[in-house]
């Protein structure tokens, strides 16, 4: 754990700065919410500003806002005029969210949509260059399935927390609900044929997926 955490402040130190803004934002979520542990945090949400500059996405889609800090990431990469969508279950959290995408003045780029992911997303325009997955596990398939018709012809999906703590590797008897919707969503991806994935290693496991040209 010691070493782990070396390991963290020293990438930390090696890697652009936290911006003030999303500093601000870290803190406020951990002195006012109840699981802060589910913040994207410095370290990730640098790789995923970066990963979105790569992509150049127009639009993107996000599951899973918490209070906004992924999603602010994920905004830096948006061509100009792009827009981000992002769907958040638990609408105590909106306000806050809310607040930083202003701060960051991204109140006209980020649209915030409360309540059930499953519910929402049939009902989105199609054609996300990315979409980010970080909700409920036990939903990570449905989230696939769901999303996949919505993403461009060599677009991409990327989802978080792939390896969970460690669980994916455990006892099969002792699995539980939240583990099992991960296996089931790995399973799913490394079995799908119209995607190329790899997976990261980094925090609790990075899966990033491009969806194959249509006439691949």
């Amino acid at each position: 754990m010691k070493l782990q955490q070396d390991i963290e402040i020293y990438i930390e130190s090696h890697i652009d700065a936290q911006d003030a803004l999303l500093h601000e934002l870290e803190r406020e979520t951990w002195l006012t919410t109840m699981n802060p542990r589910m913040l994207s945090g410095h370290i990730q949400g640098n790789i995923l500003a970066m990963m979105s500059k790569m992509i150049a996405p127009t639009r993107i889609l996000e599951l899973g806002a918490f209070t906004g800090y992924s999603a602010i990431c994920l905004a830096k990469g948006l061509k100009t005029n792009g827009k981000l969508v992002t769907i958040e279950a638990n609408d105590e959290l909106e306000s806050l969210a809310l607040k930083y995408f202003k701060k960051a003045g991204l109140e006209n780029t980020i649209e915030m949509i409360t309540g059930p992911a499953l519910e929402i997303i049939p009902g989105l325009e199609t054609g996300f260059d990315l979409v980010y997955i970080d909700a409920d596990k036990r939903e990570y398939s449905r989230y696939y399935a769901a999303v996949f018709e919505k993403v461009v012809p060599c677009g991409w999906i990327i989802a978080d927390n792939i390896l969970w703590d460690g669980k994916i590797a455990a006892d099969a008897k002792k699995v539980d609900a939240q583990t099992r919707g991960i296996l089931e969503f790995n399973d799913l991806v490394a079995s799908d044929n119209r995607v190329e994935k790899v997976i990261l290693p980094i925090r609790d496991g990075i899966s990033v997926i491009r969806k194959k040209p249509t006439d691949s």
